[in-house]
């Protein structure tokens, strides 16, 4: 049974921002995959709810004049996964929105509730970091446009107040075009987990002077939010694309994530791996950058790519 006092279908942006400012009990729910569980548990027993799945503004992936990407927030899982736009341009975040539940969720669940929800697990969460991106909230008053990385304030508290509706996800053309990116989730199942550690890297290489150029590396579980590596991205850029730069970005990630101990893993265990997924995560967006280019993967590289089983 799912105790709810009242349940209003916005049809507009403007109606749902309405709706929570009269009613400011009330929870906006999309999908649901997140705030029905609540319900039924009984943490958020007696809510009122304004519904933005019918929507028509929140929905679907356009690329502007600009070159920027903006992403509807109440775009499914499934849809970002399989939009042309987000598998030309970057794939990496429809990749890891893939791995979000089952097909179930990723057929329910959207970007805008999953950013929302303000969980250090969730799986878009270090993609969208890595990528810079800005997030369009309306209120009713003008709003405003948040860097991803201001948006975040704690464990499951995130910018927004009552009355707000965040509407679009936006990656900058500048953020993502010659850039590639990976995501590497790691989890104690190969389905249906949350991750116990995550690490998003995007970057940007120099093949003529075989340099990394930008790299950004974001992780997830690592920290009480989203996490971004900023020492270890300035120790690397600049550096020389060889088997040292990966065992290096390995070691400086270790340094500088902080995770805690909890009953799915140690911290020792964590910083373990953290070090492991970001050095996978960077050599598999150097090798995308030399296979885009023609140029394969050099032997050096090879050497270092890791052999059997997969996180």
């Amino acid at each position: 049974m799912y105790d709810i006092e009242n349940y209003y279908n916005a049809k507009t942006i403007e109606e749902a921002v309405s709706l929570l400012k009269a009613h400011p009990d009330a929870r906006i729910i999309s999908g649901g995959s997140d705030v029905l569980i609540k319900i039924r548990e009984g943490k958020m027993a007696g809510t009122s709810l304004v519904c933005i799945r019918d929507i028509p503004q929140l929905k679907g992936v356009k690329r502007l004049e600009s070159g920027d990407i903006s992403i509807g927030a109440g775009t499914t899982f499934s849809h970002i996964t399989n939009d042309p736009v987000i598998q030309r341009y970057i794939p990496a975040l429809g990749e890891a929105v893939d791995q979000v539940g089952g097909p179930q969720v990723r057929n329910i669940g959207t970007i805008g509730g999953n950013i929302c929800n303000g969980a250090v697990s969730a799986d878009s969460a270090p993609t969208v970091f890595s990528l810079n991106a800005l997030l369009r909230i309306e209120d009713g008053e003008g709003g405003r446009t948040v860097p991803v990385r201001d948006f975040y304030l704690g464990p499951g508290r995130v910018d927004l107040k009552q009355g707000d509706v965040l509407t679009h996800v936006i990656i900058p053309a500048k953020e993502y075009q010659g850039y590639h990116g990976h995501y590497v989730k790691y989890s104690m199942r190969n389905a249906m987990d949350i991750a116990t550690l995550s690490c998003s890297v995007v970057s940007k290489v120099n093949l003529q002077e075989n340099i990394l150029e930008d790299v950004r590396i974001t992780f997830g579980v690592a920290a009480p939010v989203p996490f971004r590596c900023v020492q270890t991205e300035e120790a690397l850029k600049g550096k020389s694309l060889c088997s040292e730069l990966y065992e290096k970005a390995a070691e400086l990630v270790r340094l500088e994530i902080n995770p805690r101990d909890s009953w799915r893993a140690s911290r020792e265990f964590r910083l373990q791996i953290g070090g492991e997924i970001a050095r996978r995560a960077l050599l598999h967006t150097v090798e995308q950058a030399q296979k885009a280019s023609g140029m394969g993967m050099s032997v050096t590289q090879a050497k270092t790519q890791p052999g059997g089983g997969q996180l």
